[in-house]
């Protein structure tokens, strides 16, 4: 069952209806191809072509008997073409349809997901350029790190989203393939030259070896593409919802009017939409793991894999469109707090420049040794006393003999924490800089 958050384009794609249409659109191509070849008449080609259609219900009535689908399928087709029937699916076995046709959806779903990508990457980047100088505090460990901007944090997540559509446009290729070479891949019915003709007309390159089947291995290669792409979605999410933790409060996914967020305390504004990514990419994981246990079948083939890809590929491909569209939604409403990130900055006191500082200690001939001394001891008491620690750095003789009261105000400069963010912006964005005016 197609759940009901599929977007309409991506549910198609994956429907009983579209699956039967490139079972269709792989035969009235082969007719095609080998009535060009001279193997089969060129006017059941054509009643192939023209009158080649299915009915789903009778289709289904067949398999009850048959327990075979490509046969029930062609079944009902025969039904509909009439005596030219005998030419339908000549020399073939079930897998040149079936391992075909699904190269075609998952083309074709390739495509949706690299749709959605484009979609949210630009959102991505216009909240990145909008946050470009931005200040926060960056954290490691989850403790206060050094100054950073909000808009790089964006930039970040801009740059991984290029890698991951650069990985998807890769297995696109990959399993965009398609085989017509027989039973054991040997082409002992139909020659090279028929496959290649039907790949040309659907779109597809031929495999250029097969078994009975094209070999899973490129499908473990989109699966894997597909939940790493999922596993960027669950990095941004979780960041989200770190950062809307009340104790930090610096960003919120959107809150619609009317929304509600608990059933019992009508204060809670909870990130549903970022938890509900971070769980989806669980299952397309999951899946991706499956997909490795696919690669190895028995000798020329078994149908282990096939079970398992009528669930993970329709699956990974809905969950992963449904979380690209959320997501999207989520970063182009996403409520910035600029405030509470300059008041989360300075909540450390000020110990989050102690780096600086130390380099500042360091240039003017101290050794790095005894400069962190200084610096740590002044940073342990900030926290220990809950003192501002530029004002310790002042009062202290030693570090203020060695920087006096400007080298140690220039240590504390958000401007000269920033100094690159626009280089790193033109990498990232390939934008001209901006002023450097915060």
């Amino acid at each position: 069952m197609i759940p009901r958050y599929t977007h309409p384009e991506m549910g198609r794609i994956w429907s009983d209806q579209r699956r039967y249409e490139t079972w269709l659109l792989v035969e009235t191509a082969a007719a095609e191809a080998m009535a060009g070849a001279g193997i089969v008449p060129a006017d059941a080609a054509r009643d192939i072509r023209e009158r080649g259609a299915f009915d789903i219900a009778r289709i289904d009535e067949i398999e009850q008997t048959t327990q075979h689908d490509v046969i029930a399928f062609t079944t009902a087709v025969a039904e509909k073409v009439g005596p030219s029937a005998r030419w339908l699916h000549f020399g073939m076995t079930s897998s040149d349809v079936i391992d075909t046709a699904q190269a075609v959806q998952m083309c074709e779903a390739c495509d949706v997901v690299l749709a959605d990508l484009d979609a949210l990457a630009s959102a991505v980047r216009e909240r990145a350029l909008e946050h470009r100088r931005t200040p926060m505090i960056g954290r490691t460990h989850g403790v206060h790190a050094e100054p950073m901007t909000f808009g790089l944090k964006l930039a970040l997540w801009y740059a991984e989203l290029g890698r991951d559509i650069e990985r998807i446009r890769r297995a696109r290729t990959v399993v965009g393939v398609g085989k017509l070479s027989g039973a054991v891949g040997t082409f002992a019915h139909l020659p090279p030259a028929v496959e290649a003709d039907v790949c040309r007309r659907l779109g597809l390159e031929p495999a250029p070896v097969a078994s009975q089947v094209i070999q899973r291995d490129r499908h473990a290669e989109l699966l894997a593409a597909l939940a790493i792409a999922a596993a960027s979605l669950e990095k941004f999410a979780l960041e989200v919802r770190g950062l809307q933790k009340t104790e930090i409060g610096e960003v919120e996914e959107p809150f619609a009017r009317g929304q509600k967020g608990s059933s019992a305390m009508p204060h809670k504004r909870n990130p549903i939409g970022c938890e509900q990514i971070v769980g989806l990419a669980r299952l397309v994981r999951a899946n991706a793991q499956a997909a490795f246990e696919n690669v190895a079948l028995w000798h020329e083939r078994d149908i282990s894999h096939s079970s398992v890809e009528r669930v993970i590929l329709p699956d990974s491909f809905i969950a992963l469109d449904h979380m690209l569209r959320r997501f999207t939604r989520i970063v182009r409403g996403m409520v910035v707090h600029p405030d509470r990130m300059r008041e989360n900055l300075a909540r450390s006191r000020g110990v989050v420049f102690s780096g600086s500082v130390l380099l500042a200690l360091a240039q003017q001939g101290v050794s790095r040794e005894q400069a962190y001394q200084w610096v740590q001891r002044n940073a342990m008491r900030a926290f220990a006393e809950q003192a501002d620690f530029k004002s310790l750095l002042l009062a202290d003789a030693e570090v203020a003999r060695v920087l006096g009261p400007a080298g140690i105000e220039q240590a504390f400069d958000l401007d000269a924490q920033f100094r690159h963010v626009d280089d790193i912006f033109g990498r990232v964005f390939r934008c001209e800089p901006v002023s450097s005016s915060r």
